[in-house]
């Protein structure tokens, strides 16, 4: 019972907040839970900037409709609207 709780945050978790590392993953091709170890590791050694990098790479993967001329921009609720 408990297991299934912790899964369920777990997952509500990897599809909320590591869109990112997600994303990096498909562009690389490299697997996204060994860019979150590396983003773990990097913070551990350089007192926490990459997590200021992430969030950067958050705002603008949420927000690249906006960035980007010419394209239709979606309506959908994101991490930012909370």
């Amino acid at each position: 019972m408990v297991t299934k709780k912790v899964h369920s945050i777990q997952d509500w978790f990897e599809q909320q907040a590591f869109g990112v590392c997600a994303w990096w993953g498909k562009k690389l091709g490299i697997r996204s839970t060994h860019i979150r170890m590396y983003f773990i590791y990097l913070s551990f050694f350089t007192a926490g900037s990459p997590v200021i990098v992430y969030f950067i790479m958050a705002f603008l993967l949420e927000h690249k409709d906006y960035f980007k001329p010419g394209r239709q921009r979606s309506e959908r609720l994101s991490v930012w609207d909370i």
